[in-house]
């Protein structure tokens, strides 16, 4: 269905998980809620994605802007606090020695084996600061949550009316890592398996037709990794990139069907087509800096890095509104085409 109420000049955002990296993409909403020009209507998040997509709906809920701004800082400080591994490396973007222990007996046991007791401070996080009964019911923003049926790889996208503290884990749950998260008997693991994050429902579910992607995953990288470490880390990359660059170029090839029937006048232009004819995408991204970053630093789990990453995304957000704050709600600011085909 496709939705047709709503403010025409808000902004759907669709945000990727990538762990730590997330912490840019906080930076980026601060920005945002800073500025009064941009609203929101719609979010799709996935893993850390997923966790901003609550803390932006959450905070504007409780406090408005003001309150969602509180409310990401709340968050990925208690996130840093949460960690029983120091820092390691400059600014913290290395993992330190005892997680990188932990990481290399994941590949010979079991999550249950690992972590029996199933702790996980992301639970209690979550448990704490988000009100799940008040989301559901009045939440100002329309969410997508993004898991993966563990059992087929489907996507399973949870709504407005479904959210709670398993959801948001089922998201971000790393089955290497984690145990599955069961929902209604269906296990689940990450997000990123099956959309890293989902574009369609805020093209087909939401009315205003502009759609900014926060990318955390590099659409290019400068070098082709050489040592197996890297190699792994490069290929995990890849394939939780693999159904968003399938997704977008479905999307611009789309777009170039629907300028082609609108130029034709003798075809005929049904609702998809004019809806697919309206949308307008736009990308805040940091190639540059993500693609930089030593393989494990989506697991380094600190308050300077995950500053030093807000402060980077502030920083390309505002550039991104300087340059295109008076033009976003006329025309793409992202050719799909060039970067997708």
């Amino acid at each position: 269905m496709i939705s047709r109420t709503a403010n025409h000049h808000a902004l759907n955002l669709a945000l990727q998980g990538g762990g730590a990296h997330g912490a840019f993409t906080w930076g980026v909403l601060d920005a945002l809620l800073e500025d009064s020009s941009c609203t929101f209507e719609g979010v799709s998040g996935t893993s850390a994605g997923a966790m901003n997509a609550l803390c932006l709906a959450h905070g504007l809920m409780t406090g408005g802007r003001d309150g969602a701004r509180e409310t990401l800082a709340r968050f990925w400080t208690s996130v840093a606090a949460s960690s029983p591994f120091s820092a390691a490396g400059e600014g913290g973007a290395e993992v330190s020695q005892a997680l990188k222990l932990m990481l290399q007996w994941t590949n010979h046991l079991s999550p249950e084996q690992l972590n029996p007791f199933d702790l996980n401070p992301l639970r209690d996080i979550l448990g704490a600061q988000f009100d799940f009964a008040r989301l559901r019911r009045d939440s100002p923003l329309k969410l997508f949550i993004a898991a993966t049926h563990a059992n087929s790889g489907k996507l399973r996208l949870f709504r407005n009316h479904e959210l709670s503290v398993d959801t948001l884990l089922a998201s971000a749950c790393l089955p290497t890592i984690h145990r599955s998260i069961v929902i209604d008997g269906e296990p689940y693991w990450d997000g990123g398996y099956s959309a890293n994050p989902a574009v369609f429902p805020l093209a087909y579910q939401c009315a205003s037709p502009d759609i900014l992607l926060v990318l955390l995953t590099p659409l290019r990288y400068a070098e082709t990794p050489v040592s197996a470490d890297d190699i792994r880390h490069r290929l995990l990359e890849l394939s939780f990139n693999s159904t968003f660059l399938r997704e977008m170029r479905m999307f611009a090839h789309l777009r170039e069907e629907a300028s082609t029937s609108w130029r034709s006048r003798w075809l005929p232009v049904g609702r998809l087509e004019r809806r697919i004819g309206q949308l307008r995408f736009h990308a805040i991204t940091a190639d540059a800096l993500l693609g930089e970053l030593p393989a494990g630093s989506k697991l380094a789990v600190n308050l300077p890095f995950f500053e030093h990453l807000r402060d980077s995304g502030r920083e390309h957000a505002q550039g991104w509104l300087d340059q295109h704050r008076h033009n976003f709600s006329a025309a793409s600011t992202l050719n799909l085409g060039e970067l997708f085909y």
